[in-house]
């Protein structure tokens, strides 16, 4: 019997990477698994590749009545949610002096407005008990250049496990980041080959973390292995930020 055997999850923004190697493993371990993507070419290949027990639901985390979509979908089929994974996010590199008000409208309004409401439109449907795992990242606590509002962004998401970790104990539901180093995913692909080499060059492992390492510890978090952890920041990251 898998780990997740008859659980209900929501993976936001899994259409690739990390987020879709979670989906998959979530699946082989007994979830039905909720995912979402923008793209519909995307999210149908998506669930193509996972090739069960999943539903793919197209929207925009940062867009409220998309998300209002994505839980109705999830009522309808299964009543409820027992894990959620706010993996959806992304951001703009730009130094302070010319970032712009719409650049840091889309980063906030994805990372930190799309990810309290994707967790707080799933509460009414959520098992007491239940798993959220929020997507973090290592810079979040590093000072990487030109990263500022991205950075900002992650550390209130950060911020965000604290504070709903307290708001649902009552509920027993745990609440914890997932915050990965530099994995070797599509989005690298639109950055300059000197800036991943400095990240790689980061990272006391030597190489780029690959998103199934990501969807291992989704895993934990999401399982009951996890039980006694709660409000915490888990970095899988090869040492990047840790030393």
């Amino acid at each position: 019997m898998g780990k997740l055997q008859g659980k209900v999850a929501v993976i936001t923004g899994a259409t690739s990477g990390m987020a879709l190697a979670t989906a998959r493993l979530f699946v082989e371990e007994g979830a039905y698994v909720f995912i979402t993507g923008r793209r519909r070419a995307q999210l149908d290949q998506a669930v193509k590749a996972i090739g069960k027990n999943v539903t793919g639901v197209q929207g925009d985390a940062s867009k409220l009545a998309d998300l209002d979509r994505l839980y109705e979908t999830v009522k309808k089929e299964k009543g409820r949610v027992d894990i959620l994974f706010a993996s959806a996010g992304g951001g703009e590199l730009g130094p302070i002096g010319s970032i712009t008000e719409e650049q840091f409208d889309r980063t906030f309004g994805l990372n930190v407005r799309g990810t309290l409401f994707t967790v707080q439109k799933a509460l009414p449907l959520f098992n007491d008990g239940g798993s959220i795992i929020l997507n973090g990242s290592i810079a979040g606590i590093k000072g990487f250049p030109s990263a500022s509002v991205y950075s900002a962004s992650k550390a209130a998401v950060r911020s965000f496990a604290r504070t709903w970790t307290v708001d649902l104990k009552a509920r027993n539901i745990r609440v914890n980041v997932l915050s990965p180093g530099t994995i070797d995913t599509p989005i690298l692909e639109g950055f300059p080959k000197e800036a991943v080499d400095f990240f790689v060059s980061l990272i006391p492992r030597g190489k780029m973390g690959r998103p199934e390492e990501i969807a291992t510890a989704a895993l934990f978090l999401a399982s009951s292995d996890s039980s006694f952890v709660t409000g915490i920041e888990m970095f899988v990251d090869g040492g990047a930020a840790q030393i």
